[in-house]
């Protein structure tokens, strides 16, 4: 797993891709820089599109992802990454 809060860094400050349906946020995954995040974004975008209309067919809702600055605190307490596509492991964001 990728050490995302290095002992001794002073700045906590983290560019988050945010999954977003409906009215429910999740922290899909965070980064460093804010150009990583931008690129996730694009890629989970990028997967979503790839199967928007097997998603639509089955009812699913399209998840929206979104990029913002989040600090070290603001995450849950047990957060694990999102995958792009969570219906393929049987829950939605």
């Amino acid at each position: 797993m990728r050490d995302l809060f290095p002992v001794g860094r002073d700045d906590d400050r983290l560019w988050a891709v945010y999954a977003t349906v409906g009215r429910i946020n999740r922290v899909a995954d965070v980064y460093r820089s804010r150009a990583a995040a931008l690129a996730d974004r694009d890629w989970r975008a990028q997967q979503v599109k790839a199967y928007e209309d097997f998603l639509r067919r089955s009812r699913q809702p399209v998840p929206h992802y979104s990029v913002a600055p989040i600090t070290r605190a603001e995450l849950p307490r047990k957060w694990t990454p999102l995958p792009a596509l969570g219906f393929l492991r049987g829950q939605f964001i």
